[in-house]
Parts: C-alpha cells; structure tokens; sequence
C-alpha cells in the first residue's frame, strides 16, 4: 500500500474532502482503488451490515471498533468513523476514543443526540444539553494520544430547537477545542450557506450527504464552493447494494443461475485481482521457501 497524508494534512492542502461511506474491509479497498483521499464509518453502516437493523442506537462501541480495525488492516486511506454519542457519558466518550484511536481512526465524530441515538435524518430525537456536551468534548480531547487524530463535533440541534440553538451550540463546540463542526440536517442551501459563512476561516465544517434524507443533495465541488471542507456520503453504498442485491437474488430465484447476471458481475479472476490475491499468494511462496 503506497502511503497517504494524514486527514489533517488533507484538510491543511484545501479543497473539500470528499470521503465515501464504507463498511467493512472490502468496501474500503474498492473505494481506495477509487482513488478517495478519506473514507467515512458510519454507525449506520455497521448497524444496516452487521446486524440488518436500523440506526436506533443498537450497535457498541467495541462492535465499530471492530469493523474499523478490520479496515485500517487493509487500506491506508484514512477513516473518519461515527462515534455516535460516545456510548454514554464523559467517561464512556474516552473509552471510545481510546478505542477508536487504536483501531487506527484518524478523526472520531461525537454527537450531542440523547439516548436513544438514530439517525440524523429521522424524526424524533432529543439532544442532551450543551454544557453536558462540552464536558463530553473535553473528556474526548482529553482521551486522544495523537496530534494528527482529529475530534468532529456534531450537533442534531437543529430538528429540535432550530438552526439558531444549533448554530449556539456549533460555537460552543469549537470553543471547546475540536477540529471539525459537523452541524446536521441543515435544510436548505440558504441554511448551509448562512452556517458557512458564520464559522468562515474558524472550523473546518463537515457536509453530510443522504440519498433521500433532510438536506439537499449536492456535489463535493459545490459544497466545497459554500465553504464545507469535509463532504461524506455515508449510507450511498448500502442503499447501492441493496437494490442491486435485490436485482440479483430475484433473478436467481427466478432463473436459478447467475447467467442473466453475468455482464454486470466480477468473475472469479476478476474478484481476485481486485483483492490482491496474485500478491498475496506470491508473498506466502516467498516466505515458504524461507
């Protein structure tokens, strides 16, 4: 694996990181080869791929660790994961941290939703108070051993007391130390303009893109044009997947045989060469002969 700049040194360069969803070691490796200069672990991810559930606070702290460990084994690229809130208090945030540090992450993102979690595009969620919050960054600034892993605070305050409170927040956040404010579910260009221009040349501000969700979908070019310096698009491969699964399982169910498939499909050499397995077939020949 040929070595990438660190997320932070990514974000210094300029330009808007575009970084795609993934959510497991093989989807990493694709979206390298793409040429992604950061990947982005969502919780949502690992609940739809681990468990087939929903992202309703389900999943552990350790099962994401887990994932994301599995992935920094295999790409180099770096990964922004999903800390969801911490999985509890101050104290479970450093745990989390301390964890997700290990497992290779290069910026761990906290949000300040109460318990229980879901997603930031669903209806519904509470957000525990701001000084609550800040104690939660502080214990997560406090708990990170290295410079270059970056802490994103993330606010749902604006489904629940409305782009102003959230834009409060925002500024309390960053007050408190971290390195990218992450304000979700803005919606409309109006709003996310207006929260671009309020941190200008303060916070690197993270736009987050879902196929259906509450916020305009727009490209990395334009959100990196209003002033977002990290653009992710966390759950566009699952929902990918899931219609092409879909198409595949139907047709063969329907014709019992992958024949209909065939064109839109890797064979089996194909699927090798995409995971390396020529290299890693030929680094066990030269470690056999001794």
């Amino acid at each position: 694996m040929t070595h990438k700049p660190s997320l932070k040194a990514r974000l210094r360069a300029g330009g808007p990181v575009l970084a795609p969803g993934v959510y497991d070691p093989f989807s990493a490796l694709v979206a390298t080869q793409s040429g992604f200069d950061a990947l982005y672990l969502s919780g949502a991810a690992v609940a739809y791929t681990s468990h087939g559930r929903s992202d309703v606070g389900l999943t552990t702290a350790t099962e994401t660790a887990d994932v994301l460990g599995r992935i920094t084994d295999r790409v180099d690229t770096p990964v922004i994961v999903d800390g969801d809130t911490g999985y509890g208090n101050a104290l479970n945030t450093q745990r989390t941290v301390r964890l997700f540090e290990r497992a290779g992450a290069a910026a761990i993102q906290l949000e300040d939703q109460g318990f229980p979690k879901r997603c930031g595009h669903l209806d519904d969620k509470s957000v525990i108070p701001q000084a609550e919050m800040c104690g939660k960054l502080k214990a997560a600034l406090d708990a990170r051993t290295r410079d270059d892993t970056l802490i994103i605070a993330r606010t749902d305050a604006v489904a629940i007391e409305g782009l102003d409170a959230a834009l409060v927040r925002a500024e309390a956040y960053l007050a408190c130390g971290v390195d990218v404010l992450f304000i979700e579910a803005l919606r409309s260009p109006a709003d996310m303009q207006r929260a671009c221009r309020q941190f200008d040349g303060r916070a690197a501000l993270l736009a987050n893109m879902v196929e259906g969700g509450k916020t305009p979908l727009q490209s990395a070019g334009e959100l990196g044009e209003m002033g977002f310096r990290i653009v992710i698009f966390p759950g566009g491969v699952v929902r990918f997947l899931g219609a092409q699964m879909k198409r595949y399982f139907d047709s063969l169910h329907a014709n019992g045989s992958t024949n209909a498939m065939r064109a839109e499909m890797l064979d089996f050499d194909g699927l090798n060469a995409v995971i390396g397995t020529p290299e890693l077939l030929a680094l066990g020949k030269r470690y056999q002969q001794g």
